[in-house]
């Protein structure tokens, strides 16, 4: 998902993560399932629990796939990894990738799993900062690598000058700069960092800090936020028959995998946490409730690219100006940036399967959070 100080040349960064050109695994029964690696774009965590679980439970078995993850991490650029063909599929948000595209990686979204944004801005509540306008003159904390394009896409909207009108401030991997005041707002996905702040004890108290301490500004309110995580596949291999069925195949376990965490939230979030996530119990279940309110419900079914979501994503991407003045696009994507094609017959085989591809019914838990997440 993550971090870097460049803009758009670490989106070149090369991964050397093994090869997707890897020999069949034989079967009990003496058939073969097909070898296929899935880059992540981060750490393992609930985030990416949909896919754990579709391993973990043999649904890509299933399909006749041996899935394999690629763990992701700070120099990993899960496109670039994709584009080389070094993996088979990639998980990235869509600005990343298309930024990518423009600079020639040949890959196209086939999977929009995340169907809305889960990126905050976060300020403490007595700080008077309650929009984009108010961060004029303050220190505002943000990743880099691509995950600022929205922060950004807001400052842009309500007038300012990222260049000038603000202190960007390099944020790391946590809230501590929010929580000494080293910063007056903080960039925080829904489903992590916002929690690292109620996990952390209010020394005025004694005990967790609540949410009426922080303000939170949601770039989905504020009508900036773009598409994030989606399944990448290569373009010049979908013109492949026997890829285009894999990738069906693939997408149709994934559904099953994430329908599976939506069901069974605290059994995906052991499975995570088995992988050896560095994140505790109760904030993996967090993450795996708020991960579900960001594909859940699906009103067209899971993996679905909604036009009108892709359109506000490419033009945000074309407007957005960084601190240099560069856009995260300079043009239309160019070729098949997107299809339904894929993701359309996996949710129909899902659905015949049995599967819910909707979650019309989807509640999400009340988690209550730990000390430190534990």
């Amino acid at each position: 998902m993550r971090k870097s100080r460049l803009f758009l040349a670490s989106l070149l960064v090369l991964a050397a993560c093994g090869t997707a050109d890897t020999p069949a695994t034989p079967t009990a029964s003496g058939g073969a399932l097909a070898p296929v690696k899935l880059q992540l774009q981060w750490f393992y965590q609930a985030q990416f629990a949909g896919y754990i679980a579709a391993v973990d439970q043999g649904f890509y078995k299933e399909q006749g796939l041996d899935v394999q993850l690629l763990e992701g991490g700070v120099d990993i650029v899960p496109q670039t990894v994709l584009a080389q063909g070094k993996a088979d599929y990639a998980v990235a948000w869509v600005p990343k990738a298309l930024a990518s595209r423009e600079q020639g990686a040949n890959i196209t979204d086939v999977g929009q799993i995340f169907a809305r944004s889960g990126t905050y801005q976060v300020a403490w509540k007595d700080s008077g900062i309650t929009s984009a306008a108010d961060f004029k003159g303050k220190k505002i904390g943000n990743w880099g690598f691509g995950n600022e394009f929205e922060l950004f896409a807001g400052m842009t909207k309500a007038g300012l000058d990222p260049g000038q009108d603000v202190t960007l401030v390099q944020q790391q991997f946590d809230m501590q700069a929010l929580l000494k005041k080293e910063i007056d707002a903080a960039q925080a996905m829904s489903y992590n960092e916002y929690a690292q702040l109620l996990e952390a004890v209010d020394p005025a108290t004694g005990k967790p800090y609540t949410p009426d301490k922080f303000q939170i500004i949601d770039w989905k309110t504020a009508g900036t936020s773009m598409l994030q995580d989606a399944v990448w596949a290569s373009t010049d291999k979908l013109n492949d028959p026997a890829y285009q069925q894999q990738t069906v195949k693939f997408l149709t376990g994934t559904i099953k995998g994430w329908a599976f965490c939506r069901d069974n939230a605290e059994k995906c979030r052991d499975l995570v946490v088995a992988r050896g996530s560095k994140l505790g119990k109760s904030h993996q279940l967090w993450q795996m409730n708020e991960t579900s309110k960001l594909i859940w419900p699906s009103t067209t079914g899971i993996g679905m690219i909604d036009e009108a979501a892709w359109k506000q994503t490419v033009d945000l991407s074309m407007s957005t100006k960084n601190q240099t003045g560069d856009t995260v696009l300079t043009k239309q994507p160019a070729g098949l940036a997107y299809t339904n094609d894929y993701i359309k017959q996996a949710v129909e085989q899902a659905k015949s399967n049995g599967v819910d591809v909707n979650g019309a019914t989807f509640q999400p838990q009340t988690v209550t959070l730990s000390p430190g997440g534990a």
